[in-house]
């Protein structure tokens, strides 16, 4: 029997090598991790840059309230 959508889903996100953009744990600078891919293209143009900015400041004002997850619109629409 195949997998179902959802376990491979998973086993694409697993595959995945997710961290921030400083390559620092994210409890130490509030950014968001995200895929290597992802981060790469982000940084690559001014745009990316500043939506990757836009993204941790919304990551940390979340944190400063004591929420563990921040809705930052990287992912949104995506893959992963």
């Amino acid at each position: 029997m195949g997998k179902t959508a959802r376990q491979k889903s998973l086993d694409r996100w697993t595959k995945q090598k997710w961290r921030t953009a400083s390559g620092k744990k994210s409890s130490e600078t509030g950014e968001v991790y995200a895929p290597s891919k992802t981060i790469s293209k982000l940084k690559s143009t001014k745009k990316g840059r500043a939506k990757l900015a836009a993204a941790n400041k919304k990551k940390r004002a979340a944190t400063k309230k004591g929420k563990q997850h921040a809705k930052h619109g990287l992912h949104k629409n995506k893959k992963r």
